[in-house]
């Protein structure tokens, strides 16, 4: 930062003294402030950026230590340099202790003031700069959706519509697609957005801890309880709890749950009924309504929770935005590593689109950290990226019917071809062809001896 960029405040009782700097600090190019007293140079500060303040130590009134401390709760990024006389060595440090940046003993030499103050400049330049950086880092890190295909699109406009009710969702979809996301989309535009967001891995807690964790629990409730702890429904009141992998809860956990659905309130373990106050979104990789039908998962308990149900689309279905993705978290990862912006080949891409994603968008994030770290130009290619990914050859999935194929046919056709691509997801397809999930078994009943109906036929998708 050159003199010319930084804006200097002088701040000194003698009047003489205070042109002196001012002539001085004017011809080295400095924009150049000049107040007589604190009030005046609080003032000044409170109305414009300034980069570094010259102050004396001793004032009448209020000090330059007072200064000092107001500077700091006003203006943080500011580096101040405090002029003392020789019996005021011990304030002087004193107040560098409180966040001076350096002092300079009276009579001043130039040579030491100036020296001092540019040192002072850079120093806040530096601290500018790293604070900026900081900034644009947390908003690239801040884990957001990105895509506009129309599988998503479906999604987030379904969500949008359910975010301000306070119906329990479910959301469905493999590793990797995002269900947390959406979990924190949907907080973001209800009603508690202003409250606390939990997320909440069922599958990473033991069985053995895991009521405690939810509902909190009483001092001395269970041998270890040596203190009273709130639960997850506590610590999440006001607000959102996002219970991920809910097909992972024990059978005496979903009863305590489903009492939380149905009356609005849990007991810590060893202690006595409390009100629950939260806006509960579940997910899960499971099939649930196979989970049911094995006596594994509480029927009553999965429709309290199945209110409304999202299914997150694979990454594999979702071509058109690998390259958003792609861009998205090449700025993430290059700010993350403090490396140049970054450009990807219009042959990466390719490949990077042609590839299925069997771990979805988390392993695509992976994979760009990875060629950000690898990389040793600002530009990634095919050979940046892993051997499975650059040597994987393209498979078409688009669907050829001959002209006068009869419309049942087609519709049996692309339904199954939507199906293969959904690995079998019967209500992603669904999701996908806007159509209802009955309609889907009934297409493909048609084609066999007589139609049977599904056993996990939702009976509320009227759609079709």
């Amino acid at each position: 930062m050159s003199p010319s960029d930084v804006t200097l405040l002088i701040v000194e009782d003698d009047r003489s003294n205070l042109e002196s700097l001012e002539r001085l600090f004017g011809k080295e190019g400095y924009k150049v402030l000049c107040a007589e007293g604190a009030r005046a140079a609080l003032d000044l500060l409170r109305k414009q950026r300034v980069h570094v303040v010259v102050t004396d130590l001793m004032m009448p009134g209020a000090s330059g230590m007072d200064l000092l401390k107001a500077i700091k709760a006003v203006a943080p990024e500011t580096e101040v340099v405090l002029m003392t006389a020789f019996g005021s060595i011990e304030t002087a440090v004193e107040a560098m202790r409180a966040g001076a940046y350096d002092f300079v003993e009276k009579p001043l030499k130039r040579i030491n003031i100036t020296k001092t103050v540019a040192k002072a400049a850079e120093r806040a330049s530096l601290l500018s700069e790293n604070r900026t950086l900081k900034q644009e880092l947390t908003t690239l890190r801040k884990r957001e959706i990105v895509g506009q295909s129309a599988a998503l699109r479906q999604v987030l406009e379904t969500a949008a519509q359910a975010a301000p009710s306070m119906a329990s969702i479910m959301v469905l979809g493999e590793n990797g697609t995002g269900k947390e996301l959406l979990a924190r989309y949907i907080h973001g535009r209800s009603s508690r957005a202003q409250g606390p967001f939990l997320a909440v891995n069922c599958a990473a807690l033991p069985e053995s801890i895991i009521e405690a964790e939810l509902f909190g629990h009483e001092k001395g409730a269970f041998t270890g309880a040596t203190a009273k702890r709130d639960g997850r429904f506590a610590l999440a009141r006001g607000g959102t709890l996002f219970l991920d992998e809910i097909g992972e809860l024990s059978p005496s956990v979903q009863v305590k749950l489903l009492r939380v659905l149905q009356e609005g309130e849990y007991e810590p373990v060893g202690g006595k009924t409390t009100r629950a106050d939260v806006r509960l979104i579940t997910a899960t990789n499971r099939d649930l309504d196979q989970e049911v039908r094995a006596r594994r998962f509480r029927e009553d308990l999965f429709f309290r929770l199945n209110v409304i149900a999202l299914t997150m689309p694979p990454l594999r279905i979702r071509a058109g935005d690998v390259a958003l993705l792609a861009d998205h978290f090449l700025a993430v990862f290059a700010a993350k590593n403090g490396k140049q912006a970054l450009t990807i080949t219009p042959a990466a891409i390719e490949k990077l689109t042609d590839y299925a994603w069997p771990g979805n968008v988390r392993e695509l994030e992976n994979t760009i950290e990875r060629a950000v770290v690898l990389a040793r130009s600002s530009v990634i290619d095919i050979a940046d990226l892993p051997r499975s990914i650059a040597e994987h050859e393209r498979s078409h999935s688009e669907l050829i019917i001959p002209i006068g194929t009869p419309l049942e046919e087609i519709e049996r056709r692309v339904i199954r071809e939507t199906l293969r691509m959904t690995q079998g997801d019967k209500r992603l397809t669904a999701q996908l062809l806007g159509i209802a999930t009955r309609t889907i078994y009934r297409k493909l009943a048609e084609v066999r001896e007589g139609p049977e109906e599904p056993e996990d036929l939702d009976p509320t998708d009227d759609r079709g």
